[in-house]
Parts: structure tokens; sequence; C-alpha cells
């Protein structure tokens, strides 16, 4: 017999027959929100050539260009647990909405001058975005609760519908012949103004309830084994799917020997795998628990992977991504999900499982061209597997708690598993 999702959490879930309306408006909003970011990003992305060729750039100052939104990123995630216990998720996308919408303004303007202005526009994407990624997951892990069932993969999936649409915008806008200047400038107005209008149908913020107990400081969570474990899985499955989007491709190509079409095609079907996988997989979550669906993931992710690396003929490997995709859709939205399973610890530990995660969007990419020059880029891709390895291992540390401030420091319960979730 197994467990549905709700029983496994020991979180407030709304009472009644469905969720109230508040809850469902709140809904919408997560969407946008998560929409929003991915069409903001994805909308400068597609100006990366036409940029490069208006800064002259060779492929090294391009790269030393870009590492500046991942900078941005990596200062704004360590701080963005205090920031969202300070202002709320919602204030703090509003605000980080304007930010984000600031940089893509001052790339717009400032590219005819150089190098300098574009670095700090970039800056400001990374550092608008990385705030805001814990903002909205923290929200969206609030409203899952309230709507007592799985449903943060498919926000997730939102985002990836975001950044389909900036992209198929900008391919447009050089289509349709529209200048750097006018699309980013058009874009910012977009995320400027209707994401934060979005947000206010957030959650109302209630007020925390009077205890004796010490207040918990956001960097606490750095210190906690349960919370640095899932930073550590959602390292591992965001490098496991960082991987894909960024070398299947150039993979299948040099791997197989395959036409230049069929490397896209071939990460066409791995990115629709990975979407439904989000949009589906929240219906075996709340069938089956929590981690046993991570941990089949994981091993479903890992016979793709092994499929393409060592499948021989490109059908067995279009096969593979088909479950890679499939099994790396789940882990870094679930892995949110658990770390904001407290919801009074929610944005401290979010924002920490954030930070360890998105290290593998920085270092995955180098680290498999610098394997792929000495073995090649298929044979590269192994690394992806001995991560899934780890992951199989530690996915039990997402398993559900139940929230128990204490003031002796144990700020929460590991709920004691049940037949499926050994």
């Amino acid at each position: 017999m197994t467990d549905h999702w709700p029983s496994d959490r020991s979180v407030d879930v709304a009472s009644g027959p469905g969720p109230g309306r508040e809850v469902l408006v709140a809904q919408r909003a997560v969407y946008v929100a998560f929409i929003g970011s991915g069409f903001g990003f994805a909308s400068w992305a597609a100006r990366i050539p036409n940029l490069r060729d208006q800064l002259q750039a060779t492929p090294a100052v391009l790269g030393l260009v870009l590492l500046s939104v991942a900078l941005g990123s990596l200062i704004a995630l360590p701080l963005a647990g205090m920031v969202v216990t300070r202002l709320g998720a919602a204030r703090t996308i509003m605000i980080m909405a304007v930010v984000l919408a600031v940089g893509l303004c001052t790339v717009a303007l400032g590219y005819p001058y150089g190098i300098p202005p574009v670095v700090a526009g970039l800056f400001l994407i990374g550092f608008g975005n990385g705030t805001w990624d814990v903002a909205m997951n923290v929200e969206g892990a609030a409203v899952e609760q309230r709507l007592g069932r799985s449903v943060m993969p498919k926000f997730h999936a939102g985002f990836s519908v975001g950044t389909v649409a900036g992209a198929l915008t900008g391919a447009g806008m050089v289509a349709l012949g529209v200048s750097v200047m006018a699309h980013l400038l058009a874009a910012g107005l977009v995320v400027g103004v209707a994401v934060p209008l979005a947000v206010r149908g957030f959650l109302r913020v209630e007020p925390a309830p009077e205890s004796s107990a010490k207040p918990h400081h956001p960097l606490k969570a750095w210190t906690e084994p349960r919370t640095l474990l899932i930073g550590v899985f959602v390292l591992c499955m965001a490098f496991t799917e960082g991987t894909g989007n960024d070398w299947l491709a150039v993979a299948v190509i040099d791997g197989y020997h395959a036409a230049p079409a069929l490397g896209p095609l071939t990460f066409a079907v791995f990115l629709a795998a990975m979407t439904l996988g989000r949009w589906f997989g929240p219906g075996l979550i709340d069938r089956f628990g929590r981690v046993p669906v991570l941990r089949t993931s994981a091993v479903v992710a890992f016979i793709g992977l092994m499929l393409v690396v060592f499948g021989q003929l490109l059908a067995v490997a279009v096969v593979g991504s088909v479950l890679w995709g499939l099994g790396a859709a789940l882990g870094f939205p679930v892995g949110m999900s658990a770390a904001a399973d407290d919801p009074q610890r929610a944005a401290a530990r979010v924002s920490v499982v954030a930070s360890i995660g998105y290290t593998a969007f920085l270092a995955g990419p180098p680290l498999i061209g610098f394997l792929g020059d000495h073995v090649g880029v298929l044979r590269a891709l192994t690394v992806a597997a001995g991560l899934l390895a780890l992951a199989i291992l530690i996915a039990g540390a997402c398993r559900p708690i139940q929230p128990a401030p204490d003031p002796s420091g144990a700020d929460y319960e590991v709920e004691p598993p049940s037949g499926h979730q050994s």
C-alpha cells in the first residue's frame, strides 16, 4: 500500500475539500514568476551572437563577458535567504524583476559603447535572477503545501516555457531586423511591469507565532547536514541536466558522426522529455512518495546517459536522450521543495540549496569541455553518471520533515520512513 504525498508531509495544508481562491490566485502568480524569469533570461541570451559581433569579441573574451552573469548569481544566491526572510517573496521578486529589467536596459543602451556597460548589465541580470529564483521557489513551495499535492515541477516547466518564449521572440526579432537595443528595452519593460503586478497575488504573509525560542539566523542553514545533503543532491541532478543542455547536441554530432541537424534535433527530444517529466511527474510523487520517485528518476537518467554514451547506434542514443531527459526532470525542482518543507526556515534553506546546486551550471561546461579535449565529448559525459550514482545514494535526504522549532537547536525531525521510502 503506498502513501500519498499529503500524508508524507508534516506541513499545514489548507482544510476543506479543495484549495481556496487565494491559493489558486497565488498558484497562477507563481507560474507568471517562473515564466517571467525564463523569458527575461532567454531574451538577452537570444541576442548573444549580435552582441558578440558588435563587441568584436573573441570566444575567450565573450566567455569572460558572459561570466559576469554567473558572478552576479553566485553573489546573490547565498544572500537571498536573508533578503527573502526580511522582505518576503513577493516584495523580493518585485525588486529583483526591476533589477533584471534595469540590467536588460543597461545592456541595450550600453553595448554600442563597449564591454564595460555590457558586463555591468549582465551582472545585474545575474544578481536579479539569482535572488528572484530563491524567492519564487520559496513561494512555490508555500503554494504546494497549501494545495496539499506536488506541483513544484510544473512551476519549473513554466520556466522552460518562458525560456522557449524568450528564445522564439528573440529569433523573431532577429528575422525582422529589430535592433538589439529596441528588443532588450521592450523585454525589460515587459519583465519590469508584468511580473511585479502578477506577484501581488502571492499568498499573504502570516505573522510568525510568538515563541520563546531564540530566532534562527538565515546563515545557520549552512550548518544543517540535511540541507547540505539536499544541496549536493540538487548539484548532482543540476549537473546532469546542465550537461545535457550544453553538450548533448555536440556529443551526438561528434560521437556518432551525425549530420549537423541531428544534434539539435536530439537535444530537442531531450528537452521535450524533460518538460513532460516535469509536467506529469508530480502525479507520481503524490502516488508513490518523494524519495522513491527521485531515486527511480536518477536511475532512469543513469540508464539513459549510458545509452547515449555507449549505444553505438544513433537511434539508441535518441532513446537514451528520452530517458535522460525524463530522469533529470524532477531532481532540481523537488530538491527545492524538500529544502522548503519547513515554511519558517524555507528562505534560508532554499538559498543554501540553490547556492550549492547552481555551482553545477558554472563548473559543468568547462569540466566537460576540458575532458572532451582528451577523451572526446561523448565519453566525457560519463562524469554525470558518477554524480547520478551519488544522487541515488543520498536521495533519502529529501524525505519530508516535520517542522519542530526547538531552542536547543533541533530545527526539524525527519519523518519515520514509510515502507516505500527506506
